[in-house]
């Protein structure tokens, strides 16, 4: 390890700048750089609000989220530098009579500030913020599997391969925390990992044992995407999948491909049409599917102990290690926003136009999850949850929960 890391520091900051960053991953993407420069991140403002500002506060029943406060409580505090800032409130929410809608309410407000969130708007030119992002939905797709190919299953689902190398940048460069490389190694260099195709493609260097094979080449791709989900055997028995590793190539949306080519008209746009028009067009599905080069790898995950809070919630395990309640967890940006902490959502409902507005746990991240305004609302786990994930689409607003005395980004 050591060698490797020495062979990493023959190249200066800029070049893990230009290749390697996520964010600078998708700029070389969308144009290309100048230099070794990548510009700043729109800037993240945080502005306290009464709870009275936070539209459907009131009317929310804030005690549906308990159990996903719960299961933030148990990871925050399991991590020293978390522990700070959230073992008072943690400890207080112990002698909560959750039962009890008012008991909730009164816990949040009298231990919590609440505090909206605004960024940069990308379209002015005078350094103005705005108040709305992008609020997407995702879901935990429910797939028909085998742990053997035959000729109705032969798409394989792979698990984290043996030869996968991550380097924590931090290790070299401490002004890096946070950001990684994936690739692996040939003879005595470092090249990037394969790419969708290349493991599609049935390469014969891929150092990865196929856990199971699914029967449908575009649902094993949103599976991908969703980064969980449950296979149902042939015998009935069903397995659950989690996230176990990324290739290390960025993300980049099928949909915008389709958008951009004008095979889809942008209104239109959804997981639905995208899967319909890969139906209409099955040979051109794997270049549309190749267009994306991020590839996730899967672990079996057991299922949780019977009666525990974790089979109660019955959820996927997100990125902080928990298993997330339906419709009220969410995914965000942790290079921005603190995973675990509560925020409370301002959304429409894509079918019904209806506020959508509660009180949401921040307890898993997501490839394309990128900035201060920006959340993916999981909608549960099956095929309802999947058509009314693939709708979601609308422009939102979130408010940070953050304990009282503090002030959030210190």
């Amino acid at each position: 390890m050591k060698r490797f890391l020495r062979f990493f520091q023959r190249f200066p900051r800029c070049f893990f700048q230009r290749f390697f960053l996520p964010l600078a991953s998708v700029i070389i993407l969308i144009g290309g750089l100048s230099g070794c420069t990548t510009p700043p991140a729109p800037p993240l403002r945080y502005q306290p609000a009464a709870w009275s500002a936070l539209p459907g506060w009131s009317q929310d029943a804030l005690a549906d989220a308990w159990p996903a406060w719960q299961m933030s409580c148990r990871a925050l505090l399991k991590k020293e530098a978390e522990r700070v800032v959230w073992a008072a409130p943690c400890q207080a929410s112990e002698a909560v009579d959750s039962s009890r809608p008012d008991a909730v309410r009164v816990f949040f407000e009298s231990h919590f500030q609440a505090w909206q969130i605004l960024a940069g708007n990308t379209n002015s030119a005078d350094g103005a913020t705005t108040d709305r992002g992008l609020i997407t939905g995702y879901y935990e797709p429910l797939l028909a599997g085998n742990r053997t190919p035959n000729a109705r299953y032969h798409f394989p689902l792979y698990a984290r391969p043996d030869d996968l190398l991550i380097v924590e940048l931090a290790s070299l460069y401490p002004e890096l925390e946070g950001k990684r490389v994936r690739g692996r190694l040939v003879g005595n260099k470092v090249v990037p990992y394969f790419s969708r195709a290349e493991i599609d493609r049935g390469n014969p260097a891929l150092k990865a044992a196929p856990l199971f094979y699914v029967d449908d080449a575009t649902d094993a791709f949103f599976l991908h995407i969703q980064g969980s989900g449950r296979l149902q055997l042939p015998d009935g028995h069903v397995v659950r999948l989690g996230y176990a590793d990324q290739n290390g190539h960025p993300y980049r949306a099928i949909g915008g491909v389709l958008v951009q080519r004008g095979d889809i008209a942008r209104e239109n746009l959804s997981m639905q049409t995208i899967k319909a028009w890969g139906r209409e067009h099955p040979d051109a599905l794997p270049a549309l599917l190749d267009e994306n080069p991020s590839y996730v790898f899967f672990r079996e995950v057991p299922p949780p102990e019977p009666g525990s809070l974790d089979a109660r919630i019955d959820g996927p395990i997100g990125a902080l290690g928990v298993p997330l309640l339906a419709q009220r967890t969410i995914a965000i940006d942790r290079n921005l926003l603190p995973l675990g902490a509560p925020f409370f959502l301002d959304a429409l409902d894509p079918d019904s136009r209806a506020p959508l507005q509660r009180l949401t746990m921040a307890q898993d991240t997501g490839g394309a999850i990128r900035g201060a305004i920006r959340a993916d609302f999981f909608y549960g786990t099956g095929k309802e949850a999947g058509d009314r994930a693939g709708k979601m689409r609308e422009m939102g607003r979130l408010w940070l929960l953050w304990p009282k005395g503090r002030e959030p980004g210190k």
